[in-house]
């Protein structure tokens, strides 16, 4: 093979993955974007996609449960395989450790191809530290053409598997999607399934393809040749052109252990550090690198309006005492503290002026900016934003904004709460393998 037909096949093989080689987002346009709100919206969205779907569906989520509305997409999943359509689903070991055998069996009766996630073997796999990076993930892709982003598990929104039932739904956000933006989406979930079922990366199966020929020297030049192409196929074409008439600019970030360690906390940085006008932030565990609230101090202080919402009914108090301590020094510098009373948190929405949001999976935590693999779509669009916008106001709505304390709390106790709180950060990074400051 002479070394034009090598290039040639090593390029075809990297056809729908330049975008992987990029460490900032990529953004095409044609993209059609539909919020919506709580698992009640993208469950039903979800279920009528899948009940048309006539190729195949990719799932890759977090956390599983049969027991209410959720069941009913793990029931249109099973009937999709059963009338052919190929069925793929990827859940983490962790995140659906408490779903039931029996859903496992009746699913692969169904012809759904399940894959776990690094699964847990035995009481001491928490102890093994490489066990504490886990697939956060919420995606689904429908026939190659439709794709769902965002935080919201596989569970009703009424329940939750450490405090059972609630009286109230959780507040959470998605995104259906439509357009090229769709590609990179199924890409992902293929590699967590690549991951899951074989035991290493994609990438190395890439390698292994090119063998001895070319290496992954040569792969990385190929990335940082193509970051820019983004070929179009005829049916890619066909795919977005459903939503030709909304052009809406959009990129789908990652945070893995690869490349993309920190796509998703750099482009909400570059976003913050850029405000013009407002910063609105919702994330129910918030513990944000240095560089991210020096990103928020400063952009109060020269007018911009900073808002958080977080958690007002805890799940984890842990994660809570993490984020209060830094309620005090955020303050101080003009950022407004919102938590959120009617039920649990679980969104997590970064909206900066009119025209630049994320919703997905990653938090504003060591786990979720340094570990986990996360995945976030990022969407430039006023329209949207208007949208979005709206039903933010109505979950600040029925927030409690935190009063500033007439005087800041420097006593020895808040002193040394902080302090706990950053040393056990730091050692827990330390013991996942994580090193530098944070």
């Amino acid at each position: 093979m002479n070394p034009r037909e090598l290039a040639e096949e090593a390029a075809q093989a990297l056809h729908g993955i330049a975008w992987y080689g990029q460490r900032k987002p990529v953004f095409t346009g044609s993209n059609a974007v539909t919020l919506l709100k709580r698992g009640s919206e993208q469950f039903a969205a979800m279920c009528e996609r899948i009940d048309q779907a006539s190729q195949s569906v990719w799932m890759a989520t977090y956390m599983v449960s049969p027991h209410g509305q959720s069941g009913l997409v793990l029931q249109a999943m099973m009937q999709a395989a059963r009338r052919g359509v190929k069925v793929y689903f990827v859940v983490d070991g962790v995140g659906s450790r408490e779903a039931p055998a029996s859903l496992w069996l009746e699913m692969a009766q169904a012809g759904v191809q399940l894959a776990i996630y690094r699964p847990l073997h035995g009481l001491l796999s928490p102890l093994d530290t490489a066990q504490w990076r886990r697939m956060h993930m919420k995606l689904c892709v429908v026939d190659a053409r439709v794709a769902f982003v965002g935080g919201i598990n596989l569970i009703d929104d009424r329940y939750d598997l450490t405090h059972g039932w609630t009286a109230n739904p959780r507040l959470d956000y998605a995104l259906e999607v439509q357009g090229a933006v769709v590609m990179p989406v199924a890409h992902t979930i293929k590699a967590m399934w690549t991951r899951a079922t074989l035991g290493r990366d994609w990438r190395d199966d890439i390698e292994h393809w090119l063998g001895d020929r070319n290496r992954m020297k040569r792969l990385r030049t190929l990335w940082k040749k193509s970051r820019l192409r983004l070929p179009a196929s005829t049916q890619d074409r066909q795919a977005t052109s459903a939503a030709a008439r909304a052009p809406m600019r959009c990129a789908f970030v990652l945070r893995d252990n690869l490349l993309q360690r920190r796509t998703i906390e750099r482009a909400a940085l570059q976003a913050i550090q850029q405000a013009r006008t407002r910063v609105d932030i919702v994330t129910p565990y918030f513990y944000p690198a240095r560089a991210l609230r020096h990103a928020l101090h400063d952009a109060a202080r020269r007018g911009v309006r900073v808002r958080l919402l977080l958690q007002g009914k805890v799940d984890y108090k842990i994660a809570a005492m993490a984020a209060r301590v830094l309620y005090g020094e955020l303050q101080q510098h003009g950022v407004r503290i919102h938590e959120y009373q009617p039920a649990f948190l679980h969104a997590k929405v970064v909206c900066v002026d009119e025209d630049w949001a994320t919703v997905g999976s990653s938090n504003l935590d060591p786990m979720s900016l340094v570990l986990n693999l996360e995945a976030n779509l990022v969407v430039r669009d006023i329209g949207f934003l208007q949208t979005l916008t709206a039903a933010l106001e109505a979950d600040f709505g029925e927030s409690v904004e935190v009063p500033l304390p007439a005087v800041l709390d420097r006593t020895w106790a808040m002193r040394v709460r902080r302090s706990v709180v950053a040393w056990m950060a730091k050692v827990y990074l330390r013991l996942g393998g994580v090193t530098g400051r944070y």
